[in-house]
């Protein structure tokens, strides 16, 4: 359902709101100093997600980003190199923080649909001898990848090529669970080989704030020096973590966010001129604007005036979000006025 204002946001779905059960575990939650690793909330919020994607040991952090940073600092030497997937968040969208906190570079590899190149990614990995390239001691990959699922079978092969070359293998999981569920696997089977993973209560899951960075207990060690060095111990957070844990446990409702956003689609591809749209796995329905009928800015501003928002990759590229604060309602609203424009 909308907002109490009445706003519906399909922006992204980093906009929900905590749960009465999240502000009844936030206003009950047991504390400590985390610093001193003496926060009970936190301290089970960190077993808990460990548990969950089967690593070892897990580091309760204040951003995604905060998260992806740590791997590549925990990962890296200065003057590495570290291979991701065309657009990869940890690329595009963290400020450059690889390179102004770890002194790396980033270097892409295509990747359709987020699926990593194999071949490219084999070729830059066998140049690991040659002196007059950075060495390529760290691969990132991401699944979700805006809204795509990377098919599980394509990452354990590009997991197996890193390992042959001796290169550790990061996954950014913000939307893990999201590739779960539409994997119909369990979370542990989508960070399977992998060396660290992140991932995000904030999003999909609904908390109010953190991610988790999870690997084996002496990586994990060194992630929360890494933490201290980026200003990021936090105190009595156990508010925090205790809304992530409701969040965590919560984790298979996400099935709920895929269908309506299938459900979009499947709406929108009925009103006349709207072209293909991209398949839907998960919770995102991207649209071009060569497959859609009126101008994207057009269509972003009216919506708005109507009490919807939603968002833009770029100046083509519209995406639209469904979580946990959005409904069918929501959903008939917006293409009521897709509609209208086209009508």
């Amino acid at each position: 359902m909308a907002f109490d204002n009445g706003v519906a946001d399909f922006r992204s779905d980093t906009v929900t709101r905590p749960t009465l059960a999240m502000r009844k575990a936030m206003a009950e939650a047991e504390v400590g100093d985390d610093v001193y690793g003496e926060d009970p909330e936190i301290n089970r919020l960190q077993d808990e997600a460990a548990a969950i994607v089967a690593k070892e040991a897990a580091l309760f952090v204040a951003s995604g980003t905060m998260a992806n940073q740590i791997a590549v600092g925990a990962h890296t030497r200065i003057g590495d190199e570290v291979l991701v997937a065309r657009g990869a968040h940890v690329r595009q969208w963290e400020a450059s923080a690889a390179q102004a906190n770890s002194g790396v570079a980033i270097r892409e590899v295509d990747a359709p649909a987020g699926a990593i190149d194999l071949d490219q990614l084999g070729g830059y990995l066998n140049q690991r001898a040659d002196d007059h390239v950075g060495v390529y001691r760290l691969v990132s990959l991401e699944n979700t990848f805006n809204g795509s699922l990377v098919p599980l079978d394509h990452m354990a092969r590009a997991i197996s090529i890193a390992r042959d070359a001796g290169a550790s293998v990061h996954l950014d999981g913000a939307r893990l669970f999201n590739a779960a569920v539409a994997a119909g696997v369990e979370p542990s089977e989508v960070a399977a080989g992998t060396d660290t993973v992140a991932f995000c209560f904030s999003k999909g899951l609904g908390a109010p704030v953190g991610s988790v960075i999870c690997g084996p207990s002496e990586t994990i060690r060194e992630a929360r020096r890494i933490r201290k060095r980026l200003g990021g111990g936090m105190r009595q957070a156990g508010v925090l973590a205790a809304a992530a844990r409701v969040a965590l446990a919560g984790w298979r409702r996400l099935e709920e966010d895929h269908v309506l956003a299938s459900n979009l689609a499947l709406a929108l591809r009925d009103v006349p001129g709207v072209g293909d749209i991209a398949q839907v796995d998960s919770n995102m329905v991207i649209i071009e604007q060569e497959h859609f009928p009126v101008d994207i800015s057009r269509f972003l501003t009216e919506l708005e005036a109507q009490g919807i928002l939603c968002g833009k990759l770029s100046s083509t590229t519209m995406r639209i979000v469904c979580h946990q604060d959005v409904d069918s309602h929501d959903v008939e609203r917006l293409v009521g006025v897709v509609r209208a424009l086209v009508d």
